[in-house]
């Protein structure tokens, strides 16, 4: 029951902190404290000016609490610079490089600007994106819009 609080809770700040915020998706990510973990792999990874550029980009953004999910040790791993190309592989299929707003999306697979796709599934349940739930949707930004999820979603191995 916590992590459901903790979670609406950041969707809730998102929404209200959305209207007022101007910037870019990387901005209005680091300006959230449920993304510090996001934002510190998206560095790690050197996507930031990618993430500032003009887009425009859909980012479905795993929180904190999504990260801390992972196995043990597998963030701290992929955080070394010897593991940036997975870093970038892993944080890019987590970007469409579209703007899709909540109202237009369906179900299908959805390529993802790391080359790879996803399955994406609307239903009564919600919105999933491969194993994560949609967990708040349109965060604008200047250059596209996030989508919050609960889980870091993993590209299948080729």
């Amino acid at each position: 029951m916590k992590k459901v609080k903790t979670l609406l809770l950041a969707a809730a700040a998102l929404m209200l902190a959305a209207p007022v915020q101007a910037g870019d998706i990387v901005d209005v990510a680091a300006s959230n404290k449920s993304f510090k973990t996001l934002v510190a792999a998206v560095k790690a990874a050197d996507l930031v000016d990618t993430l500032k550029s003009d887009g425009p980009f859909t980012v479905f953004a795993p929180t904190d609490e999504a990260f801390a999910k992972l196995p043990k040790g597998t963030l701290e791993s992929l955080l070394k610079p010897e593991n940036k190309e997975q870093l970038v592989s892993i944080l890019t299929y987590h970007v469409v490089p579209s703007k899709v707003m909540a109202k237009d999306v369906k179900s299908g697979m959805v390529k993802t600007a790391s080359g790879s796709s996803f399955k994406m599934k609307v239903s009564k349940k919600g919105v999933h994106v491969d194993n994560a739930k949609v967990v708040a949707t349109d965060v604008m930004a200047d250059n596209g819009v996030i989508h919050v999820i609960d889980t870091v979603i993993i590209p299948k191995s080729k």
